[in-house]
């Protein structure tokens, strides 16, 4: 309302020249004095953010004991999810109330004011101009309860321990309690919260030693309390200190004049480069989660976590020795299928069992368990069969009916009375994985949805073209060593030959009774022209190390150990790759997480720090010391999930 009230000034103190005026002028000149309050299509666009005017309390006064705190900006502004992006140190266990009020952020700390203690209230960018959002970075207040101001701050970056992910609103704390028990049991004395890069800073440090630590405060009580939570901890103990830096202010004429250069001191605050490692530990919560009998043949034990050996079952009314085909789907006996292989057994709809397993007790210790389980069939066997007699006949139904639209005559013209049809034969359903242009690398699979009871292995066949003619070629066949239903054919393929596999028919009978129906498949190997390959040689790398080749999502595409400095990919389709090295401590060819009870970190991760891009008949040879830079610089912006926010002027003004 500037406009509206510069325009009526003017209009009080030229009064003759406004009489002379029409009064439908005189209104236009009003309104649009009041249409003008917002920027103008075209006109020039407010970028400026809120500036800072005053404050009750004032910037760093001491001995404030309110907790009230106003602060008054040039403009009215808003608040950006003030309750993801302010952080208040010490940390507030109450709710803080923070709000605006026209020009003013008002905030209200609820918690009683610790004595002699400096208080930040960091805000991001979280406070914007009401019109256009232009954020105001980087603001913070302080104002002490005592005769002193700390002034220092440390600073740093968090990431995912497992992929080197930038970590976004996470806590990071100090404690000038160095015992290790401060994590568990007290909330941080300073805190500090990650941006999109990752990034904090702790502010109002008092000189002195801390231990720092970053956690994801599920239940808001500031110190680490449940074990889903994720966590992070230096080994090293922080000692804040600062030094004095000289940098240069520019003032230019112009975009292209430089007009002066000056040379300014500045206090800078260390450390500013702590990387701290999150991680979840593994919570062994065990306990039986449900039992499931979806179907007559086969029930289910879903337990909440991994187990070391096999829960024992004992029927109650029935016999339990050599009754089942066990499938442990995971190898964790977490999820365990139990195949009846008895029909008198699986008949009945209801199978009662004593059960005996490891639970978790109230002191998280592992402790014998002994229950009773009905397993009762969702659906019972003799609604079951009455339902596939129904749809067999619906089936023979319709057979007729296309039967007798297909009337036959003989010579003569008679009508040939149609033979009486009869249903096809139920075969085991296979899928069968031999896809047409097979990689060089690859394998045939039969994944079955029933274990098999016996597999004629004299029936199937592996043949290679040579000229017109088939030839069998040797080849391996195993089940696989987690899923009893899948079954794999290896083979030393030729790059650039045709191959033929086959089953003949009834080669492979099921737990339940049905036969496999003819299988037959051909298909081409690619040529090695087809392919690239990426060599790193690697510096300095652990003797137990692996490398993960990673596509442009981050996934896992294949793994290799490390050995002798070199891990070779061959073989590659033509795309973009990255690689991720895992420090493999305890040599279980897997990334292994940390543990807070015992000061365990998680096993290391690197990354390499490009994405490569790989062309077919190419070889890519790459030099990778992993430690050459800092973890929190390697992985390329490509592959990373957490994308930095981007500026938020820049955001707006595209959108003009």
């Amino acid at each position: 309302m500037n406009i509206l009230k510069k325009t009526i000034l003017w209009m009080k103190h030229n009064p003759l020249f406004i009489q002379r005026l029409p009064v439908p002028v005189v209104l236009g000149v009003l309104l649009y004095s009041c249409a003008s309050i917002g920027r103008i299509e075209g006109g020039p666009i407010d970028e400026d953010p809120p500036v800072f005017v005053e404050s009750r309390p004032a910037p760093g006064q001491l001995n404030y004991d309110r907790n009230r705190i106003s602060i008054t900006f040039d403009e009215y502004i808003k608040l950006d999810q003030p309750n993801e992006k302010v952080v208040i140190s010490p940390p507030q266990i109450q709710q803080p109330e923070i709000r605006t009020s026209g020009k003013r952020v008002i905030v209200n700390l609820n918690d009683t004011l610790k004595p002699n203690t400096t208080y930040t209230i960091d805000f991001g960018d979280a406070i914007q101009d009401n019109n256009e959002g232009n954020p105001l970075e980087l603001f913070t207040f302080t104002f002490s309860t005592g005769d002193r101001l700390d002034t220092m701050a440390v600073s740093g970056t968090v990431l995912n321990a497992s992929n080197l992910e930038p970590v976004k609103g996470m806590l990071v704390g100090l404690y000038s309690n160095l015992s290790d028990t401060a994590f568990t049991t007290m909330p941080f004395e300073r805190v500090g919260r990650t941006d999109s890069r990752g990034r904090f800073s702790i502010r109002g440090v008092a000189p002195g030693s801390y231990r720092i630590y970053a956690l994801q405060d599920a239940d808001q009580n500031v110190y680490f309390s449940q074990p889903m939570e994720q966590i992070a901890w230096n080994d090293s103990l922080v000692i804040p200190r600062y030094e004095f830096r000289m940098r240069q202010d520019t003032t230019w004429i112009d975009s292209l004049t430089i007009d002066t250069i000056v040379e300014r001191q500045y206090t800078h605050y260390l450390p500013d480069d702590i990387l701290l490692r999150c991680f979840k530990e593994i919570y062994f919560n065990q306990r039986l989660a449900k039992t499931e009998r979806l179907t007559p043949q086969k029930f289910s034990l879903y337990f909440t976590a991994p187990a070391d050996t096999l829960p024992l079952l004992r029927g109650l009314n029935f016999d339990e020795r050599d009754a089942f085909v066990i499938e442990q789907t995971t190898g964790r006996n977490d999820t365990i299928h139990y195949w009846i292989k008895d029909s008198l057994l699986y008949q009945q709809d209801t199978l009662r069992a004593e059960l005996t397993y490891m639970e978790t007790d109230t002191l998280g210790k592992l402790v014998q368990r002994i229950d009773t389980v009905r397993l009762q069939s969702k659906v019972g066997y003799k609604k079951l069969m009455e339902q596939k007699a129904e749809a067999d006949k619906k089936k023979l139904e319709e057979l007729r009916k296309e039967a007798k639209k297909k009337k036959k005559r003989d010579a003569e013209g008679n009508e040939i009375e149609a033979p009486e049809p009869v249903l096809p034969t139920e075969f085991l359903p296979v899928e069968v994985y031999a896809p047409s242009s097979m990689d060089v690398y690859d394998y045939i699979s039969l994944t079955f949805q029933e274990p098999v009871a016996s597999i004629d292995t004299s029936a199937i066949h592996l043949q290679l073209k040579v000229d017109s003619l088939w030839q069998d070629i040797p080849y391996d066949f195993h089940r696989d060593s987690l899923d009893l239903k899948l079954y794999n054919i290896y083979a030393d393929w030729t790059p650039g030959e045709s191959y033929q596999f086959a089953v003949d028919s009834m080669a492979i009978h099921g737990l339940y009774g049905l036969f496999t129906d003819k299988i037959q498949n051909e298909f081409k190997v690619k040529t090695v022209e087809e392919y690239g390959a990426i060599l790193f040689d690697i510096a300095g790398a652990p003797p137990t190390a692996f490398v993960e080749l990673l596509n442009e999502q981050d996934a896992v595409v294949r793994t290799v150990p490390v050995v002798d400095g070199h891990a070779d990919f061959y073989y590659l389709p033509p795309g973009k790759y990255g690689a991720r090295l895992i420090d493999d401590a305890n040599n279980n060819g897997q990334w292994d997480t940390g543990d807070y009870e015992t000061k365990l970190q998680p096993e290391k991760v690197y990354y390499y720090y490009q994405v490569l891009e790989l062309k077919a008949n190419f070889d890519l040879q790459q030099s990778w010391n992993p430690t050459d830079r800092p973890l929190d610089q390697q992985k390329p912006l490509d592959l990373k999930k957490q994308k930095p926010d981007e500026d938020k002027k820049n955001r707006t003004n595209n959108r003009r």
